[in-house]
């Protein structure tokens, strides 16, 4: 897999590929269905395979000011269109030059003659170009115009209802894990840098891993039973507690998973946190020894959700 941008240009093998179009933050089932039939053309047409996404996501770029709302890092996704069977991930950087560049321009120059796409696949919904004036039928129609086989793939539907980032990201608000699990294929999982804290943890004897939220859409605030890949490729099963630790002076909001059978240091290592299932809300409690008491609840209720015991 190579990570790719217009800048750095596109190298010989990946030439005459066919391209997988969308943003794909989350990488759902829906996402999945796109680039499996890029994969599946590049097969047959024996050609490469890259799939492209943005970043900054769009709507970050036009709403600067927005909540944190992303899915999934540029790492994760890259990860996750190798596994998909691609061999390159195109990174489209948006800025106010993309945003201006017209539906036209975008197939003629950027799909056609900067990456060389002999073949372009997106979602039913994809919209290109300044204003989103281009939508599929456009992309077909000035594909034809430049040697480029452009479809759409139909949307993926579970129990009548069409799979999108935004259902997922509700989903997470709402406790509902079960669903951003179904809709993903995966659990959701937040990676970041173990950052150093005041080791209050360690002295409650929970030692955790902490890690700030970033730009991930805030999941409910409150306990989780999560499995953690380290970077060297262990995982471990463990108990985590997301929010704003109301229990402590100032609030800090933070990801801190404790790792069952984990004994070393993780600080300034990434790690990812998947969250596998929510256990109950965040609450304060009037002391330490009571806080203590819901943790070791936490843990063996965590260990069971966890199949562990």
């Amino acid at each position: 897999m190579q990570r790719l941008t217009l800048d750095g240009g596109i190298p010989e093998n990946l030439k005459g590929s066919i391209v997988a179009l969308g943003n794909f933050d989350g990488f759902h089932l829906g996402h999945q269905a796109v680039v499996g039939r890029a994969v599946a053309r590049g097969f047959h047409e024996r050609r490469p395979v890259i799939v492209a996404t943005f970043e900054p996501h769009p709507v970050r770029f036009f709403k600067p000011d927005v909540l944190p709302f992303r899915l999934t890092t540029l790492d994760q996704r890259e990860q996750l269109f190798a596994h998909a069977g691609a061999d390159g991930m195109l990174v489209f950087h948006f800025d106010k030059a993309l945003a201006v560049t017209s539906s036209e321009d975008f197939v003629s120059e950027v799909l056609a003659k900067q990456i060389g796409a002999v073949g372009v696949v997106t979602g039913d919904d994809f919209t290109f170009g300044r204003g989103r004036k281009g939508d599929v039928a456009m992309l077909k129609a000035l594909g034809d115009q430049n040697g480029i086989t452009a479809e759409a793939v139909a949307p993926v539907l579970l129990d009548g209802v069409r799979i999108s980032s935004g259902r997922i990201r509700e989903a997470l608000e709402g406790g509902d894990i079960g669903t951003a699990t179904h809709f993903l294929t995966r659990d959701f999982a937040i990676e970041g840098v173990v950052q150093r804290g005041d080791q209050r943890g360690r002295h409650l004897g929970y030692p955790t891993a902490n890690l700030e939220l970033g730009d991930y859409q805030r999941p409910k605030y409150g306990i989780y039973a999560v499995r953690v890949m380290v970077d060297d490729g262990s995982e471990y099963p463990g108990v985590a507690s997301l929010g704003v630790r109301p229990t402590f002076e100032p609030p800090r909001e933070l990801l801190e998973a404790h790792l069952f059978g984990f004994d070393g240091d993780l600080y300034d290592r990434k790690i990812e946190v998947a969250l596998h299932a929510f256990i109950r809300e965040e609450k304060k409690f009037e002391d330490v020894e009571t806080l203590v008491a819901h943790m070791k609840d936490d843990e063996a209720e965590a260990r069971r959700m966890l199949a562990l015991d």
